[in-house]
């Protein structure tokens, strides 16, 4: 396997040069666990970690490797490594950090596609799939939509769900597949690139694990059975971790996830409701917040039918909560200048009390 093969490019190689890291070895990290990580070169698998001035330096969590990251390493033991430092990123997918305020978590890095999968049995939500295409456009990733499960339901019923997803998710790709009578499974694989990498995203239970394992034709993630009283999979994947395909297409599972919070940028919402944004424009005022104005062009349409009222409440949820996180960062970045001023201070003070 060569470092191309593991998605390396120009770009990269060029950034070792400048920055003198030459010396050291190319790697791209497979699986992170903890305080752990596993990185894959184009000759061997290293149980890696963090070299202790990368830590001490790093601003946030952010500033660590995650899953999909390039790093330089240096061999210290058979099989074992230090990470001296993270190669810089095209693309990160992220979300909010669970119980901390104000804070991101990364979900995978360097990124080509998200893969959404949501089966189509009773876990199936709209507004679930329009917040991981948010997450995805704010990421700067291409999202594929993924139907799974769909020998549970009539042809059907899985063609009133295409219509009613078609009806407010827009020119983004859609595929049916089951991964009990792979049923448009090699239509899927047929699309996974060479050198791309592809991030699975969903929630616990949807298929993603299963879809790995069906995708290498070998059980690399353990799986479980539907379960009858909540009608889906349950939750077995408990780390990130990548994969390279026979065919050359690198795909990242994740655990699922619960909460998918929104971040701080816009721009992924205005892609995933680029009708909405774009009718805004047409607002008798500019700081309109499409709720209770006059002459608002949003209101006016969801009143005529021209956007589907669920799509417009799901907009302003989502946006509520983009702008509740921005404020919460600025706020925290706020409170760590001061703080940092404090202890400026009192370092100054303590010097100057010495003598």
């Amino acid at each position: 396997m060569t470092l191309e093969d593991l998605g390396y490019n120009s770009i990269l190689e060029q950034y070792r040069i400048n920055n003198k890291l030459d010396s050291f070895a190319v790697g791209r990290v497979i699986l992170e666990h903890k305080d752990r990580y596993v990185v894959k070169t184009d000759s061997a698998e290293f149980d890696s970690e963090l070299l202790g001035s990368l830590r001490f330096t790093a601003e946030s969590r952010l500033d660590l490797p995650a899953v999909g990251d390039w790093v330089a390493i240096s061999e210290y033991d058979e099989g074992k490594a230090l990470i001296h430092a993270v190669y810089p990123r095209h693309s990160i997918i992220e979300r909010q950090a669970i119980g901390k305020h104000g804070q991101k978590q990364i979900i995978a890095t360097n990124i080509d596609y998200g893969l959404i999968v949501q089966s189509v049995n009773r876990d199936f939500n709209i507004n679930r799939l329009e917040r991981y295409l948010s997450i995805c456009h704010a990421s700067r990733v291409d999202p594929i939509i993924i139907l799974s499960k769909i020998d549970l339901i009539e042809e059907e019923e899985l063609q009133k769900l295409l219509i009613q997803i078609g009806n407010r998710i827009k020119d983004i790709p859609i595929h049916a597949i089951s991964n009990e009578t792979k049923s448009g499974l090699d239509k899927l694989a047929s699309l996974i690139s060479k050198g791309k990498t592809y991030c699975l995203l969903g929630s616990s239970g949807v298929g993603k694990s299963t879809l790995l394992n069906k995708l290498t034709g070998k059980e690399l993630m353990e799986t479980a059975p539907i379960s009858e009283s909540i009608d889906r999979g349950k939750h077995i994947t408990s780390h990130r971790e990548l994969v390279v395909l026979d065919n050359g297409g690198i795909i990242i599972d994740n655990p699922g996830m619960r909460e998918v919070g929104i971040t701080d940028t816009s721009m992924g919402l205005e892609l995933t409701f680029d009708d909405i944004f774009e009718l805004s424009k047409e607002c008798k005022f500019k700081d309109c917040t499409h709720i209770n104005e006059i002459e608002c062009a949003i209101l006016e349409a969801v009143e005529n039918g021209e956007i589907e009222s669920d799509s417009y409440d799901n907009f302003l949820k989502l946006e509520r909560e983009r702008a509740h996180f921005e404020s919460t960062t600025q706020d925290k970045k706020k409170k760590d200048k001061e703080l940092g001023k404090v202890i400026k201070n009192f370092k100054k003070l303590r010097k100057e009390n010495k003598y």
